[in-house]
């Protein structure tokens, strides 16, 4: 039965581990960002606010375009004003009509009324600022969708070496690992022979242990980080991905980087206060009249759905809020804050990626520095370890000076790849700072 058991165990196991293979999904930087452009929740959800600041511009055209509207009314009536102006408007009044007991007290009468109405906007002033406002709005909102897109795509850039850094360090401690399972052989067998003690046997199985616990670690991370890509695609599988890109040092052109007043997150800052700024014109135009013109033509009968008087009307008003009660002074000063607040927060805003570009230069100073020296110790290191390992097969080096060597070798290719990784980083966030 305990047989059994640890069979159905094994099998287990195995189709486990046959999954998480067939999870595995190789895939590019390129594939990523097409699957991120098409799909991820941040772009749509940019997009919306987009379409939503074109809705509230194109609701503006009522500054140009006419309200027209029709209705159809129906009414039955006693009263005699009432009365005989329905009467009237049906074109059916007779000399009779005019007897003072007939006007005094009239039968009932229907009326039935279709009339279409149009309504002109002539001259309106704070609308026109208002239309302006509102078509900056939209076009710093389709900047906003445009850096989005663009911060998407530094993010996966980021993602995606994150991915490849999370593989290295698995592959560099698997190699650690079997390092590690080869000096604890030689070391069990020198034991045997009486050429170590007890002691370098356990440092060496120390070492075994730290290292498959290092490699766990770094597995984990390799799924984090292909979690975080499928996030970014708005893909809800989750599978294991293997980048096709191998994570090497990129080269690009680094000098005469400068924050452009065209980027488009800061050109969205200059029309957000242009914005602004014509809403605060729009409150001060509201001070001075409008001209509107108007319009109407009506059917009258005393059926249903019958057109048999008729009869129109149009005319133009021009009309003039001179004074509510202050409000319209406060509409106007807050604007005007408003507008010197934007202004402000635009120059913060400028300076602020000044200073963050100052600061990435540096980054970037730094990380390449740090590469050339993670390099050439990189290279120290793994000579001294191949050194180590030859006189201490020969019984010439201690056990746990070959566990340092072996440790700092691992450690420093670790740190190169870290390297590389904040290099290209550095790199890449340059690039998206300093994208027109």
């Amino acid at each position: 039965m305990k047989r059994i058991t640890i069979i159905m165990l094994c099998l287990t196991l195995f189709s486990k581990l046959s999954l998480q293979a067939q999870e595995q999904v190789a895939i590019s930087k390129q594939d990523v960002l097409s699957r991120v452009s098409e799909h991820n929740t941040s772009i749509k959800i940019s997009e919306e606010d987009f379409n939503q600041a074109k809705a509230d511009f194109k609701q503006t055209n009522a500054v140009f375009l006419p309200n027209i509207t029709a209705s159809h009314t129906a009414i039955a009536t006693t009263n005699p004003l009432m009365a005989f102006g329905s009467k009237l408007n049906q074109e059916i009044l007779t000399q009779n009509d005019f007897s003072p007991a007939l006007l005094n007290d009239p039968s009932q009468i229907e009326n039935y009324a279709t009339k279409f109405e149009i309504q002109q906007p002539l001259i309106n002033m704070d609308g026109m600022y208002q239309r302006k406002a509102a078509k900056s709005k939209m076009e710093a909102m389709s900047l906003k969708t445009e850096r989005t897109q663009d911060y998407l795509a530094f993010e996966v850039d980021k993602a995606y070496m994150q991915l490849q850094l999370a593989y290295k360090a698995v592959e560099v401690l698997e190699k650690a690992l079997e390092a590690a399972h080869a000096n604890k052989k030689l070391a069990d067998n020198s034991f045997k022979q009486g050429y170590l003690q007890r002691a370098d046997v356990l440092n060496v199985e120390v070492r075994v242990t730290e290292v498959q616990n290092q490699l766990q670690s770094a597995k984990s991370n390799v799924q984090n980080a292909s979690n975080y890509l499928s996030f970014l695609m708005n893909d809800e599988a989750y599978v294991m991905y293997r980048p096709t890109d191998e994570l090497e040092v990129a080269t690009v052109e680094m000098k005469d980087r400068s924050i452009s007043e065209n980027r488009s997150d800061i050109k969205a800052m200059a029309l957000a206060s242009e914005a602004y700024e014509s809403m605060n014109k729009a409150d001060k135009m509201a001070f001075l009249p409008r001209l509107n013109a108007f319009g109407s033509y009506e059917l009258y009968d005393d059926q249903i759905f019958q057109a048999d008087a008729n009869g129109y009307l149009f005319g133009a008003q021009l009309s003039w809020d001179i004074f509510q009660g202050s409000k319209r002074f406060g509409k106007a000063q807050k604007s005007k804050s408003e507008f010197e607040k934007s202004k402000l927060e635009y120059k913060q805003y400028v300076s602020q990626s000044q200073l963050e570009l100052n600061k990435a230069k540096r980054a970037f100073s730094d990380a390449e520095n740090k590469l050339n020296l993670t390099t050439l110790a990189l290279e120290q290191s793994e000579e001294a370890l191949r050194i180590r390992t030859n006189r201490f097969k020969e019984g010439l080096e201690k056990t746990s000076d070959l566990l340092i060597a072996e440790t700092q070798y691992a450690q420093k290719q670790l740190e190169y790849y870290q390297t590389i990784f904040e290099y290209n980083y550095a790199q890449a966030y340059l690039e998206f700072l300093t994208k027109e």
